[in-house]
């Protein structure tokens, strides 16, 4: 049989490297994962706790498990049997709260706007509180915000409150946006602060139909208040409604993220996204415990997370001196996290605030 020709051998060989590199492309352009760590800790016999999160091009990464995850200790994989490594639930060290802040001013109540704002913050909490606390305030143009429901776990609690804004009448007609923003996020340390669970995470997402009118606080101190080294480990998003509001007013608000809504039917569609990217959030937070078989001096740790196409790592160094069993080290024993100096949220590598174990 005659050979076929060359140029009909050299497309052959060209059509599969460009397979080849589309393939790759394809596998590459999702990015590194991104796992930066937020705590960890070690106690005898042997147990090691390390809580991190995973993400991707910025966007949440969750739904991992155990299996997805290598432990190398001085570059040396650290057999899952040896280390009976699991994922607990973040829950045992974290705590996280997010605060609803619903401008109420006369914009809002006097334009017939209340009930379609009530369905739509329902169909928030009612998402957003299968994972975390939330509570409910309200702001006008009064110095200080109003609370409608206090924070809470409690099924239906955050909806029944919520129905009394159907009918809500400001104090004072106008906008006290700024000082509502300063307000909220003091408000949420102080409940976070009241919770004794190690590691502490606030959100804040502020509904406004308008500009700072109020002019009780300016620009200037709210970013001032926003930048303080306790909020930190604090989310801040923006859910605006109607022509007044522009994207850069917004943007110094959410400073994590804004949804606006161009006419009043499509604010509840805005809840549902910020909801969904809050829930999502959530969910790149990972608490891995495992038994170290080291015994003696101190390690660098190395944790590989692998995701479909992508993988990425962090590492830190922790001290052995005096472990090893008795007892049998238990993988499912809770963290000892410890309150120390607040910490650089987003520095790969780098601890952050925690409290008094439970």
């Amino acid at each position: 049989m005659p050979s076929p020709p060359r140029s009909a051998h050299f497309a052959r060989i060209t059509s599969f490297l460009a397979s080849l590199w589309l393939v790759s492309l394809l596998v590459g352009c999702g990015g590194a994962l991104e796992v930066t760590r937020i705590k960890s800790d070690q106690r005898r016999p042997n147990n090691v706790w390390v809580f991190f999160t995973v993400e991707q091009n910025g966007e949440p990464v969750g739904g991992l498990q155990a299996s997805d995850f290598e432990i190398y200790e001085d570059e040396r994989l650290v057999s899952k049997y040896e280390s009976k490594q699991v994922i607990q639930n973040p829950e045992v060290a974290a705590v996280m709260y997010t605060l609803l802040l619903l401008d109420m001013s006369g914009s809002v109540t006097e334009s017939g706007q209340s009930d379609m704002l009530v369905d739509a913050a329902e169909v928030f909490t009612e998402r957003v509180g299968k994972t975390q606390r939330v509570g409910v305030y309200a702001f006008d143009g009064s110095e200080k915000i109003h609370p409608i429901v206090a924070f809470t776990e409690r099924e239906g609690a955050v909806q029944g409150g919520l129905e009394g804004l159907r009918t809500y009448k400001p104090k004072d007609p106008s906008t006290n946006l700024n000082g509502a923003v300063v307000q909220g996020l003091r408000t949420l340390r102080g409940a976070l602060e009241r919770d004794r669970r190690p590691l502490k995470f606030g959100t804040l997402v502020v509904f406004s139909d308008g500009t700072d009118r109020a002019a009780r606080v300016t620009r200037e101190e709210l970013q001032k208040e926003m930048a303080l080294p306790e909020y930190e480990n604090f989310e801040i998003y923006a859910i605006g409604v109607g022509a007044e509001l522009e994207d850069g007013e917004l943007g110094d608000v959410g400073r994590d993220g804004w949804e606006l809504a161009d006419e009043p039917t499509k604010v509840k569609e805005a809840f549902a996204k910020m909801a969904a990217r809050i829930e999502a959030h959530t969910k790149r937070f990972y608490l891995l415990s495992y038994c170290t078989p080291s015994r003696r001096g101190d390690h660098t740790v190395r944790i590989v997370a692998n995701a479909p196409r992508s993988s990425g790592s962090l590492e830190y160094t922790f001290t052995a001196n005096g472990f090893g069993p008795p007892p049998e080290c238990d993988p499912q024993r809770k963290p000892t996290f410890t309150l120390d100096v607040p910490a650089e949220k987003r520095a790969s590598g780098t601890g952050t605030n925690a409290a008094e174990s439970p």
